[in-house]
């Protein structure tokens, strides 16, 4: 059970640094013909949705929960 508590805690964690910490996400756009290549290459900075975060830090709260009852 003590093993709940460890991965709730995670959960938490991640939750948290999701809501502040951005991802980036990289496209890369061009044409090829034969030997020559011819792109370019954006990058974009996303978060992730308040709502992915807002489970994240919910379902762990819910295993932290499970896993101190567990210990008792």
């Amino acid at each position: 059970m003590r093993a709940l508590f460890v991965l709730g805690v995670i959960l938490i964690l991640l939750g948290v640094v999701s809501l502040f910490v951005p991802i980036p996400i990289r496209e890369k756009h061009g044409i090829n013909a034969g030997p020559v290549s011819v792109g370019v290459t954006t990058t974009e900075n996303r978060k992730v949705d308040p709502i992915i975060s807002a489970v994240l830090i919910a379902g762990g709260v819910v295993l932290a929960i499970a896993g101190r009852k567990g210990v008792r």
